[in-house]
C-alpha cells in the first residue's frame, strides 16, 4: 500500500532550580560528537520553536499534503499566541519530503525541500511545491538525516520537534528507526510519529514505539479528512485589510521583487482553498511572526545591524530613487505606522473572530492540524510554555 502527502512548531534562566526547561538534562560530550554533527550554540539566545515536518510523498497521500498547505496559517496563529516565562519565542520551520521515487535513491529516496527559515512565504511555497510519486519509505533515514542536516543547537530552552507522517511501516530501511530516535532524544529533539490510518494498525507497525523512544506523540488520523474553515462576520472586513497591508511593504535590494511576487502568490495560495483560510493567513501576516526583513525596509529598520548609510540606490524602489537618507527615513516612518495602524484593526477583528468561531465549531477534527498542535502544546508544557 504505497503511500502519500501532499500536502506543518522558547527564556532566560533566572536561577539555576528556575529555568524555562525544567529538566535541565546535561548531556554526554563525547558521545554527541560521535553520533551527531549538532553544535550550534549560543549566549543571550532567544527561545525558539524548531519544527520538521517529515512528510510522505509517496503515492497516496495527497489528502495529507492538501491538510499541510490548508492548515499551515492555522497553526501559525496558535503558534504565535506561545509564551516561554515572559518572552515570545520564534518559530522555524524546516521541510522534507521521502518514499517519492522521483528523488535520489542513493541518498534514500529523500529530499530538504526547506532548511529551518522564519520566512513563513518560503515556508508555504515549498508546501505548494510538492508532487507525488510511489516510492520507498524510510523514516529511520530521513530522521536520521534532518537530525544531521539541520542546525537545531543546544540551547536548553529552545522547542525542538520532529513531526514525521506516513502510512508505511516505520521500520523500513537500513537505518533502524530505533537509533535514529536514540539519537534524537540525545540531542533534545522530540519525535512525533502521524500514522495516516488505523490506530492500532500504525502501533503494529512501529510507529507509536518510534515516538515512545523519545516521550513524543504517536497519533493515527484520517489524512483524507477535508479541511473545515468556518466563515465569520469578519473575514472581509480583514481580508480588505489584507490589501491594504501588503502596500506598506518597501521592497529593496536584489530579492525585493521577487519576495514581493511571493508575498502575492502565496495570498492566492491561502484562497485557493477558501476566503477563510485566506483569513487565517492574513492573521498570520499581522502577528510577530511575519518578518520579512532581508527585503522590506520596515522590517529591516528594526535590525540591530540594520543602517541607512549602506542603502545602495540602485536596490531601491523608484519612489525612492534620488532620495536622501532623512526623506527616505520619513517614507519608511510612514509606512511602518500605517502597518502597525492595520496590524492593530486585524488582531482585534480576530479576537471576535475567534470567539465567534469557538463559539460555532463544536465538533472535534481529527486532521494534521490538531494531531500536531496536541503534541506541540502537551511537550511545551514540560519546558513551561504558556499559551495566551
Amino acid at each position: 500500500m504505497k503511500t502519500l502527502i501532499k500536502p506543518l512548531v522558547l527564556a532566560l534562566s533566572l536561577t539555576t532550580l528556575m529555568a524555562c526547561n525544567a529538566n535541565n538534562r546535561k548531556q554526554n560530550k563525547s558521545e554527541l560528537i560521535a553520533e551527531t554533527v549538532i553544535k550550534t550554540t549560543s549566549k543571550d539566545h532567544k527561545p525558539e520553536i524548531k519544527v520538521a515536518l517529515l512528510l510522505d510523498t509517496s503515492n497516496s497521500m495527497d489528502g495529507l499534503i492538501d491538510q499541510a498547505k490548508a492548515q499551515l496559517w492555522k497553526l501559525v496563529n496558535e503558534l504565535s499566541y506561545a509564551k516561554c516565562e515572559d518572552e515570545s519565542p520564534s518559530l522555524k520551520i524546516a521541510l522534507y519530503e521521502y518514499g517519492n521515487d522521483n528523488l535520489n535513491a542513493e541518498e534514500g529516496y529523500l529530499r530538504q525541500v526547506l532548511s529551518f527559515s522564519n520566512d513563513l512565504d518560503e515556508i508555504s511555497k515549498s508546501l505548494f511545491s510538492l508532487t507525488t510519486n510511489g516510492g520507498n519509505e524510510y523514516c529511520g533515514k530521513v530522521i536520521k538525516t534532518a537530525l544531521n542536516q539541520l542546525e537545531w543547537g543546544n540551547n536548553e530552552d529552545d522547542l525542538k520537534l520532529i513531526f514525521i507522517a506516513g502510512n508505511e511501516p516505520f521500520s523500513q530501511g537500513k537505518v533502524n528507526y530505533k537509533d535514529a530516535s536514540k539519537l534524537a532524544h540525545q540531542n533534545d529533539v522530540t519525535v512525533n510519529t502521524i500514522f495516516c490510518g488505523d490506530y492500532n494498525l500504525g502501533i503494529s507497525t512501529s510507529w507509536k514505539d518510534g515516538a515512545d523512544l523519545t516521550h513524543g506523540n504517536y497519533m493515527a488520523i484520517n489524512h483524507n479528512e477535508a479541511t473545515v474553515h468556518l466563515a465569520s462576520p469578519y473575514d472581509d472586513k480583514i481580508l480588505e485589510l489584507n490589501e491594504k497591508l501588503n502596500k506598506t511593504y518597501i521592497a529593496y535590494g536584489s530579492a525585493g521583487r521577487k519576495k514581493m511576487e511571493m508575498q502575492a502568490e502565496q495570498d492566492t495560495n491561502a484562497l485557493s482553498y477558501n476566503k477563510a483560510n485566506a483569513v487565517s493567513r492574513t492573521v498570520s501576516k499581522s502577528s510577530r511572526l511575519y518578518i520579512n526583513s532581508s527585503w522590506d525596509l520596515v522590517d529591516a529598520e528594526k535590525d540591530k545591524d540594520f543602517s541607512y548609510d549602506d542603502l545602495d540606490d540602485k536596490q531601491l524602489p523608484k519612489e525612492l530613487k534620488g532620495k536622501s537618507k532623512d526623506e527616505i527615513k520619513t517614507f519608511v516612518a510612514k509606512k511602518a505606522k500605517a502597518r502597525e495602524k492595520l496590524q492593530t484593526e486585524i488582531e482585534s477583528l480576530n479576537i471576535k473572530r475567534r470567539n465567534y468561531i469557538a463559539e460555532q465549531n463544536t465538533e472535534g477534527s481529527n486532521s494534521l492540524e490538531s494531531a500536531m498542535l496536541e503534541a506541540l502544546k502537551t511537550q511545551a508544557e514540560k519546558k513551561n510554555y504558556k499559551w495566551e
